[in-house]
């Protein structure tokens, strides 16, 4: 009989890479982590890893049976999510991620919700980037958070999640009016609109993340390599910055009010998609469908009570 545990180990071998990784991310020891891999594959009987270099990578027959990981564990989730529905009320821990802007956003709204309709759950909020949520949820430090993706840098398919959809929304070029070069009337592609701001410094988010990767493929789509002077992951510190006369940047619709004096915010042929994240498998766990349905009613309330943003469109 294969190891629930032990396959838990495998698929985070071929998601993370390194045996190093696994151990960090799950708080053992890689020798231990050597040692429990070692030990399924006794129990699978055949070769599961193989030497390339200095990593361990996945024979056919480990990646095989990564997919047979990946039901197993979904499956074990959908059981947990009906076990916590058999119970009586929706309490305990919720430990939330979320990127920065749904936090000052999206999350005040849901956790209000939340704490009107299951007083007894106790939600946790900790600020992630995007690309770090799958990593976060299956080493079980979180349980639920709010993701994106951007045109230019789509969601990378990963069966060890499952998502709801929450707003599609548009991106915007925020420019200082001493630099806004932008005519309405010379086209609305990425070249015209992005164009005239191809010589001024950018500010985007640090490297690795995901607003930094659209930041920098939209600007080459446009044809130009964009001069990023500053790093910041909080849409309101790029506004802010942008105010300060530092630059151009990248801001989405929930980010763009309020907007500080003198600065410009011209409508982009770009999107940014917000959903929930969680185990695949847990949907149906009444915590997880609780912040699901606050999540969607916050979002419903801020489209409610916003009207267009202004500048350019």
């Amino acid at each position: 009989m294969l190891d629930v545990r032990r396959l838990h180990l495998l698929r985070e071998l071929d998601r993370r890479g390194t045996i190093a990784a696994v151990a960090e991310a799950l708080t053992f020891t890689a020798s231990a982590v050597s040692q429990q891999l070692g030990v399924l594959e006794r129990e699978a009987g055949v070769p599961l890893l193989e030497r390339s270099g200095r990593r361990v990578v996945l024979t056919p027959a480990g990646r095989s049976l990564v997919a047979h990981a990946d039901a197993v564990l979904n499956r074990l989730e959908q059981a947990v999510a009906e076990l916590a529905g058999a119970r009586d009320g929706i309490g305990g821990p919720l430990r939330i991620g979320t990127f920065p802007s749904g936090g000052h956003t999206i999350v005040p709204g849901a956790l209000a919700e939340l704490a009107s309709r299951h007083p007894a759950l106790e939600p946790m909020v900790r600020e992630i980037d995007s690309a770090r949520v799958s990593d976060g949820l299956r080493a079980g430090e979180l349980d639920a958070a709010l993701v994106h993706d951007y045109d230019f840098v789509p969601a990378t398919p990963d069966t060890t999640v499952d998502e709801v959809p929450l707003l599609e929304e548009p991106m915007y070029l925020v420019t200082h009016a001493a630099d806004t070069a932008t005519d309405s009337g010379s086209g609305s592609t990425l070249a015209a609109l992005l164009g005239p701001c191809a010589e001024v410094p950018w500010i985007t988010a640090r490297d690795g993340t995901t607003g930094h990767a659209m930041a920098v493929r939209a600007c080459q789509a446009a044809g130009f390599q964009p001069r990023i002077r500053h790093q910041v992951n909080d849409f309101r510190t790029v506004l802010a910055l942008v105010a300060a006369g530092q630059g151009a940047g990248f801001v989405p619709r929930m980010a763009a009010e309020p907007s500080p004096a003198g600065v410009v915010l011209t409508k982009l042929p770009l999107f940014r998609r917000s959903k929930v994240a969680f185990r695949a498998g847990g949907g149906a766990h009444p915590a997880i469908a609780a912040f699901v349905a606050a999540a969607t009613t916050a979002v419903e309330r801020m489209a409610g009570s916003r009207g267009p943003a202004g500048g350019s469109e």
